[in-house]
Parts: C-alpha cells; structure tokens; sequence
C-alpha cells in the first residue's frame, strides 16, 4: 500500500509541473506576442499595457479550462478502458490471457517463461496488469484535473508578467528590444525544464521554443505595424 501512495505522488508531481511549465511557457509567448503586435501598432503605453491585460486574463482562463478539460477526457478514457478490460477478464478470461502472453513471447522470450510470466502477474492484480499491457498506462498512477487547471492559472499569469513588464517599463526606445531579450531568456529556461521533465533533448526543444517564441512576436509585430498611426 505504501508503494502505491508513493506511485500516485509521482505521477501527480510529473502532472503539476507539466501544466506549470507549460503554463507559463505559453503566457511567455502568448502576452508578448499581443504586447509586442500592439506595440507596432502604436507607441500608447496604456493601450500596451491594457492589451497585455486582457490576453493575461483571457490566457489565464483558456489555459485553465483547457487543462482541466483535457485531463478530464484523459482520466474518462482511462476509466472506460479499466471498465472495457474488467468485463473481457470476466468472460474471456483465456483470450486476455493469450494476449498478454503473446504480447510478452514477441519480445523474444520463449512460449514457456511467457506463459509462467503472464500467470503469475495475472493472479496477482489481473486487472491492472491487463490494462498496463493492452492499453499502456496504470491504473494507479492517477492524475488529478483540478491540480493541472490550478497549475495552469498560476503559472500563465506568472509567465505573462515578464514581456507585460518589460514592453511598460522599459523606455520607448529600448523597449522592444528589450523585451525581446527577456522573452528569449525565459524561453530558454522553459524550453530546457519541459525538455527535462519529458526526457527530450535540451539543447534542441530550447532552439525549438525560442524560435516558435521570435516566429510570434515577429508575425504580431509585423501585423500590428500594417496599421501602425
């Protein structure tokens, strides 16, 4: 029972820190590429600051909905295969068998550690180990929508303070370039923790995240220069 608690703890830990991490990736991107696509429009530091406002607070919202939403689906879908895989281990209780001791031989080993391997693990949790091997995932590593959704609504806004910041308080001739530079900086650091955290390459989701981040601002500053006044 221990081992299970600690099982769960982890998973949800790896699901928080996803949903921040890409929580405030995206409040990075999302408000400077507004604030920067406003300020092409027009130099009223108001008007910046208020339209970085308003895609904070929007962003917020949609990055919590989102989350929650999609977590949600998740655990629906999981919960309808533990349900699907329960049944079939109710009245075809060989044929699973089968599988998973096919599904074990085809890695090599023989017909008969195949066979010990798949009656030993079934008689031990036999709905569990039948979901973790037809459908990939355990049924005991949950994880929790409202933790994501609360991770995401933290962290979009504390993202989205940087470029807020910088295209405010910085004077009107450095400024652009200045929030340029800020965006990049906490791009890196996001791009090398969701890298971390999923195992990827650092060095190529970091020039990954920093161009997505520079292809917006330049697309929403080019934009917002066509009606410049």
């Amino acid at each position: 029972m221990p081992k299970e608690k600690k099982k769960q703890s982890l998973a949800e830990k790896i699901n928080v820190m996803r949903a921040s991490v890409m929580g405030a990736n995206d409040g990075i991107i999302s408000v400077a590429g507004i604030v920067i696509g406003v300020a092409g429009a027009q130099s009223n530091s108001h008007a910046i600051f208020l339209s970085g406002i308003a895609g904070m607070l929007a962003g917020t919202i949609s990055m919590a909905m989102g989350e929650w939403v999609s977590v949600s689906t998740q655990r629906d879908s999981e919960k309808r295969a533990i349900e699907k895989e329960s049944a079939a281990l109710d009245g075809h209780y060989e044929e699973e068998f089968n599988s998973i001791r096919d599904k074990y031989q085809s890695t090599g080993i023989s017909n008969e550690l195949a066979t010990q391997a798949t009656t030993e693990m079934l008689s031990d949790d036999p709905i569990d180990v039948a979901v973790r091997e037809k459908y990939g995932f355990n049924p005991k590593e949950q994880t929790s929508a409202i933790s994501a959704a609360l991770a995401s609504m933290i962290s979009f806004p504390t993202g989205s303070i940087l470029p807020l910041v910088s295209i405010t308080m910085f004077p009107e001739n450095i400024r652009m370039i200045a929030t340029v530079i800020a965006v990049i900086i906490a791009l890196v650091i996001t791009g090398y923790a969701a890298a971390t955290l999923g195992g990827a390459k650092r060095g190529k989701a970091v020039i990954r995240n920093v161009v997505s981040g520079l292809l917006t601002m330049f697309v929403t500053f080019a934009i917002g220069s066509l009606f410049a006044h």
